[in-house]
């Protein structure tokens, strides 16, 4: 019997499937996590369809009382690169979800993660980006004296052998913005990372997908449509058994960090090169002398994982 209390989280996202699926892990799941809110970015889609896509999922979920802010419409220092070629026009394809009722907050989403991290006690706030990480850079700009008070910065993003899926060198979420990923791993806040390389082994089999269908309720029916839209692309792209659930990784570390399994190493991000712009340079292999900064994951029980989304999204 457990006694601890649930990690609060603040999720930062851009759904997405895949944020979808993670945003529903973690309202399923309040013994292990507290979601004090939920902030927009723009990303996969441009903003005013993130928010939009936010809202849906809290009400899928049955939360329509989650706070959900709306933050950053565009990457810190370019114009926004989005996804519809993976995720559809809506960011949502796949399901037909209602339009939903719930408000969005008055609140900047920076500034609630600024409030947020001021009020409440030093450590005991976990920031979960799922998508570029404007919104989280743009609050250690405006306030850097959150930095010291974030217990962890659980995000999905880079790699390091898979390397690049929207460059040959650069995973999208890095990519859409390296200024605010180069503030966040150099903020000194500790950071675990969700690279390709461990979310393409949580791979949406066909009996995994029949899983989430079979559990005949509203979350997981959406859940195994959304991932039949989105992994027509990844298995024509990466001759796949099926997509990668990409963003569940993050939260599904919060509730089970033991699922996981990484090196704490020096991370960079590449800001300048045309060629390589937005790449994590990863020293797995600890051939540098830079100091480390972020915990990269490279493995995963996909079944373990597999089985606790399930679980979860049985309870919505």
């Amino acid at each position: 019997m457990t006694t601890t209390k649930p990690r609060k989280i603040i999720i930062d996202t851009d759904p997405g499937q895949d944020d979808a699926v993670a945003i529903l892990l973690a309202l399923a799941s309040p013994e292990e996590i507290d979601v004090l809110g939920i902030v927009s970015v723009a990303g996969n889609v441009p903003l005013e369809l993130t928010t939009l896509n936010a809202r849906k999922i809290c009400e899928l979920a049955g939360k329509p009382e989650t706070a959900i802010y709306a933050g950053c419409d565009r990457p810190l220092a370019h114009s926004l690169v989005t996804a519809e070629h993976v995720h559809g026009k809506t960011g949502l394809d796949g399901p037909d979800l209602p339009e939903p009722h719930m408000p969005v907050q008055d609140k900047h989403g920076v500034d609630f993660i600024v409030d947020t991290l001021r009020e409440q006690p030093p450590g005991t706030v976990t920031l979960c980006p799922l998508g570029p990480l404007t919104n989280i850079a743009t609050a250690l700009q405006k306030a850097p004296d959150i930095a010291e008070r974030i217990q962890e910065i659980v995000l999905m993003g880079g790699a390091y052998f898979e390397v690049g899926n929207i460059t040959p060198a650069a995973e999208f979420n890095i990519y859409v913005d390296p200024e605010a990923a180069e503030i966040v791993f150099k903020c000194g806040a500790p950071i675990s990372v969700m690279p390709l390389d461990v979310t393409h082994k949580a791979l949406v089999t066909k009996p995994r997908n029949d899983a989430f269908r079979a559990l005949g309720n509203p979350a997981g029916i959406a859940s195994a449509e959304m991932t039949d839209f989105f992994e027509r692309f990844d298995k024509e792209k990466y001759g796949s058994a099926g997509a990668p659930l990409h963003d569940p990784c993050v939260t599904a570390y919060v509730i089970n960090p033991d699922l996981f399994s990484g090196r704490h190493i020096n991370v960079e991000i590449e800001t300048k090169s045309e060629l390589t712009r937005g790449m994590t340079v990863a020293d797995w292999w600890g051939v540098t002398d830079r100091p480390k900064n972020a915990t990269f994951m490279g493995d995963l029980d996909a079944d373990g994982f597999f089985a606790l989304i399930t679980q979860r999204l049985a309870r919505l």
